[in-house]
């Protein structure tokens, strides 16, 4: 886990996280989460609809980004404050998709940043544009 010093954090900086999403991910989300929508969870349902198949949870794909700010940018000790998302692509069992994090303002007085959010699959395709504003303590 990083701890990158406010001092240190300069606009443009980025970091990012890699995962596969699995069926248990989805499953577990479900549980955790309780959304039981059966287009995450019922194939046969899934295939009847506009994405052909089950697809993961925009906020189980989302909550990568919590993962990067809270273990690697801007690391410990960051409180998430807001997040704005919007979904535009499907995540499907085994896609992989990245996180990633990067520094579009900082304001000293308050030790708040704003920070470009995006979730990329493997071959490119964007899946999720936002922003986040977190205080770093």
């Amino acid at each position: 886990m990083k701890d990158i010093k406010f001092e240190d954090i300069t606009i443009g900086l980025n970091d990012s996280l890699t995962k596969t999403i699995s069926e248990d991910d989805i499953s577990t989300f479900a549980q955790v989460s309780g959304d039981f929508n059966p287009i995450h969870l019922d194939e046969n349902f899934a295939s009847k609809s506009i994405f052909k198949k089950k697809i993961a949870h925009g906020m189980l794909t989302s909550s990568l980004i919590s993962s990067v700010l809270g273990t690697k940018l801007p690391g410990a000790n960051t409180l998430y404050l807001s997040q704005s998302l919007k979904f535009l692509a499907p995540v499907y069992i085994n896609d992989t998709i990245t996180a990633t994090v990067t520094v579009i303002d900082k304001r000293e007085d308050k030790r708040l940043l704003t920070l470009e959010t995006n979730i990329f699959k493997s071959d490119g395709t964007k899946v999720v544009s936002g922003s986040a504003i977190v205080k770093k303590m």
